[in-house]
């Protein structure tokens, strides 16, 4: 019987005071920003994955933007109501060409069967990444956000994500980078990920 990953889930209290007791920074943050949010999103495992896709070389505040066109043409942001759509109104929304493929794509095959998210929660991450990257559009990166936000998983770290590396600079210093900083956060990188992200709200 295959092992449970270990998730977010009974570990929020836990993963804030190890990145206090082992990161000034991350007390810092912490103590400034309050619990960690990722528990709080209730997105389906379509919505986190689409929501990647649609973030995918944005800023926070443009995916953000597109993002609520898109759930205004299709209430209830399912697969069924993105194939709905013309890929003229999504395009209208601030999808690009490709980004509309990828998620209609990525509904079709959620529709007819081909891909389903139940046998990703029993696999590793690196499991879960290989299974996500077959899917057109989904990249190293993509994958990893449906690993922290979807999967709830406590310790993924996305070393390409510039949002990270630029938050690492302005909090640690100029000539800091996100790898070099990161070992003390293990193991909840993705804690940690979310506090930087936080900081650059700001």
């Amino acid at each position: 019987m295959p092992v449970q990953p270990i998730t977010l889930t009974l570990l929020s209290e836990e993963a804030e005071l190890h990145l206090c007791t082992s990161c000034s920074v991350m007390a810092h943050l912490v103590e400034r920003y309050g619990p960690c949010g990722i528990l709080r999103r209730r997105n389906t495992a379509f919505q986190t994955l689409a929501s990647s896709i649609i973030s995918q070389q944005l800023s926070a505040r443009a995916a953000s933007t597109i993002k609520k066109r898109v759930i205004a043409l299709s209430p209830g942001f399912t697969p069924a109501g993105i194939l709905s759509l013309s890929p003229e109104s999504l395009r209208t929304a601030g999808l690009s060409s490709a980004k509309i493929r990828y998620m209609t794509e990525l509904a079709q095959r959620l529709q007819d069967g081909r891909f389903n998210f139940r046998h990703l929660r029993q696999q590793n991450n690196e499991d879960v990444i290989t299974a996500l990257t077959d899917l057109p559009g989904v990249g190293r990166w993509t994958a990893e956000m449906f690993l922290i936000f979807g999967l709830k998983r406590p310790d993924v770290l996305a070393l390409d994500d510039v949002g990270l590396q630029r938050a690492v600079r302005l909090l640690f210093g100029e000539t800091a980078t996100l790898e070099g900083v990161s070992d003390s956060w293990r193991p909840y990188r993705s804690v940690a990920s979310w506090y930087l992200w936080r900081s650059l709200d700001e």
